[in-house]
């Protein structure tokens, strides 16, 4: 079965939730970091901080990380924040942590816990 190509955002007062697909690789991420460039871009003046849903992500490889590396400097360009919800036990949590993404990216269990830090 094919991966989706599409993100799916969800705009919750001046922060943004991008949700991405079950598996992120070579084969998809050059065109999800365009897409959620081109959502950064639509949001900039409405949105400071933005959530990554991976709860739903079972793989990601380097090209992924690529992809998340990538998007926060970019929306370091618009004064926003980001942050990744991944469950502690998921194949995205465990890629990010030994990648070490971890210590440059704030990391929460879910989306609404990643939202409650977004506002404090």
């Amino acid at each position: 079965m094919a991966t989706p190509l599409h993100l799916s955002p969800l705009d919750i007062a001046e922060r943004t939730v991008i949700t991405f697909p079950a598996e992120i690789d070579l084969g998809n991420a050059p065109v999800l970091l365009t897409e959620a460039c081109t959502l950064a871009d639509e949001r900039a003046e409405s949105s400071r901080a933005f959530v990554l849903d991976l709860t739903g992500t079972t793989f990601l490889d380097s090209q992924g990380v690529r992809l998340l590396l990538d998007l926060r400097r970019y929306l370091r360009l618009y004064g926003a924040s980001m942050r990744v919800a991944a469950p502690p036990d998921g194949a995205a949590r465990r890629v990010l942590t030994l990648s070490q993404v971890r210590r440059d990216v704030p990391m929460h269990d879910s989306v609404e816990e990643a939202l409650r830090a977004c506002e404090g």
